[in-house]
């Protein structure tokens, strides 16, 4: 730890010597820290900085921490004779200058001695509070003991983090970059414990590929505490309990709302006319719970396919996750959850591979029920259990709707509502939570998976065509605005890199994510009134 320290300053001779234009005269003095001796004091300094001002005769009220009272008193008497002889000579030479001279404008500096004193501590002070950086030391250790003609040959160092709290090597590989950075980090834990982190990257800013192929790698180490995600407290655990609350609310709002044929007509008056101010008797919804408990399980049921999806994949490859935070929306029942890494990724596969393992079961017991709910609303004999959904719904999604009309058929959906069974409605709003959550951008589920198969630089360019296509309504329809105001708000920051952000993920995860983010876009994309009629989707309304 650092403490703050500093010198007071004192000026002998208040008059002030003012050079003449194109003068070159300038003092040069040294000012000591609070330890060290001044010049007037004639004791040597081991630690001094230079600093150029325009005053005369500066005196250093510097402090003896070891208290010699004694020597203090000896040394006074000369320094009073030093400061008197100087101030006589000065004031000499102020008698002797030329009216010229005086008459010259003052050029004072407004960067005196406190500014760089107060500039100065402002950087300590952010050194205190900011995160701890490699010890140099450490630093030149590593490079006599790990790094060489075998491995990597370092030619320049640079700051590394977020805050430069790191230590970026480059340089010139010396072998196969996978096999040189496990033994790099072998060599580092053998030397240093579990003290630091070392990541490989690509060399920033790089002028040609590497000539063995693929870019060029450098090797960047941070401190192990600095850059491992810090655990979970227990305010988090509680908001994340209060949040899932407000989703299983959320959620069975969703299974009373679909009975919304069946409701008083107060209540349905006040969930669909604009103007209606006052809420209803709540009292009244109550009948009504228990019937919606069933569609409220199905979308409980796939948000937490989709996050144990997630566990499933970390688990064998030792990556922590956090608890998942859900987000409550009354439309679909809720947005999904954030969840975060708590341990450093090892390469990218694994990014890719936990990123979609999520989204990939909750479709998949999502395209489930979608599908058994479309075959039971079908059936005769399941006509007791099927509520009636405004046929707009299946104008949402081009995809879904494609299906819809294809299992149901003309005659039930060219009409203003629909019959369907509970089921479709959980797999509807699962099918379209998952796709969501598999836009590519930010932190969501597909933006870190995009970063991981394409890397960081594609990322960007995903993300401003999902922005932009969100904020003019392409995708999503009425839920682009609140899903868009979501991301920017809690996962447009994208994923920390992996210890080896380098080695590729292979064509076939790429192939796989591809496909993936085609079928989003065609869940998310409406379809348009045309189609819609042509189709038989729904009843439209032209003017």
């Amino acid at each position: 730890m650092g403490t703050l320290t500093g010198c007071s300053f004192s000026t002998l001779n208040l008059k002030l010597r003012f050079c003449p234009f194109g003068s070159n005269i300038r003092q040069r003095i040294e000012i000591f820290d609070r330890k060290s001796g001044c010049f007037l004091c004639k004791k040597p300094s081991r630690r001094r900085q230079p600093l150029d001002i325009k005053y005369d005769i500066v005196r250093c009220f510097g402090s003896n921490d070891n208290g010699d009272n004694g020597h203090e008193s000896e040394d006074n008497a000369s320094k009073d004779s030093n400061l008197a002889t100087a101030t006589s000579r000065d004031e000499a030479e102020d008698r002797g200058r030329t009216s010229s001279d005086s008459s010259s404008p003052p050029t004072i500096s407004p960067m005196g001695p406190g500014y760089n004193h107060f500039q100065v501590d402002s950087f300590k002070l952010m050194e205190l509070l900011g995160p701890e950086k490699v010890d140099p030391a450490d630093v030149k250790l590593i490079k006599e003991k790990l790094f060489g003609y075998s491995t990597f040959w370092v030619t320049k160092e640079e700051p590394f983090g977020d805050l430069g709290e790191g230590i970026l090597f480059l340089g010139n590989l010396r072998g196969t970059r996978e096999e040189i950075f496990d033994k790099l980090q072998n060599q580092l834990a053998e030397l240093m414990g579990d003290k630091y982190n070392l990541f490989m990257v690509e060399e920033p800013n790089s002028e040609a590929p590497d000539p063995r192929g693929g870019p060029r790698v450098s090797f960047g180490m941070l401190r192990k505490e600095v850059s491992e995600p810090v655990p979970t407290t227990l305010w988090q655990y509680v908001i994340a309990l209060l949040l899932f609350l407000l989703t299983i609310g959320s959620s069975v709002e969703l299974g009373i709302a679909s009975q919304i044929n069946r409701l008083p007509p107060e209540v349905v008056r006040y969930f669909t006319d604009p103007n209606a101010v006052e809420p209803p008797d709540m009292e009244l919804l109550f009948p009504f719970v228990e019937s919606a408990l069933p569609l409220a399980y199905g979308v409980l049921g796939v948000q937490l396919f989709h996050e144990v999806g997630h566990f499933l994949a970390a688990f064998p490859k030792k990556v922590k996750l956090s608890i998942p935070y859900f987000i409550p929306n009354i439309t679909l029942g809720s947005f999904g959850a954030i969840t975060q890494f708590k341990s450093i990724l090892p390469d990218r596969k694994t990014k890719v591979d936990i990123s979609l393992a999520g989204p990939f079961a909750g479709a998949a017991l999502s395209c489930s029920m979608f599908a058994v709910g479309l075959l039971l609303s079908s059936n005769p004999d399941a006509a007791g259990d099927l509520v009636q959904v405004p046929s707009a719904l299946f104008q949402g999604s081009l995809l879904l709707g494609l299906i819809s009309r294809a299992t149901l058929g003309y005659a039930a959906m060219h009409a203003a509502t629909v019959w369907v069974h509970p089921l479709v409605i959980a797999g509807w709003c699962g099918l379209t939570t998952s796709a969501f959550n598999m836009l590519p951008v930010g932190c969501l589920d597909g933006g870190r998976a995009v970063q991981g198969a394409f890397g960081k630089s594609p990322l960007i360019g995903f993300g401003l065509t999902t922005y932009t296509l969100l904020g003019l309504g392409v995708l999503g329809g009425t839920l682009s605005l609140p899903w868009g105001l979501y991301v920017l708000i809690c996962q447009r920051t994208p994923e920390k890199p992996c210890l080896n952000d380098v080695t590729e993920v292979g064509i076939w995860r790429r192939t796989i994510l591809s496909v993936a983010i085609f079928l989003v876009a065609l869940t998310l994309l409406p379809v348009w009134d045309e189609l819609a009629e042509e189709l038989g989707i729904g009843l439209v309304t032209t003017f």
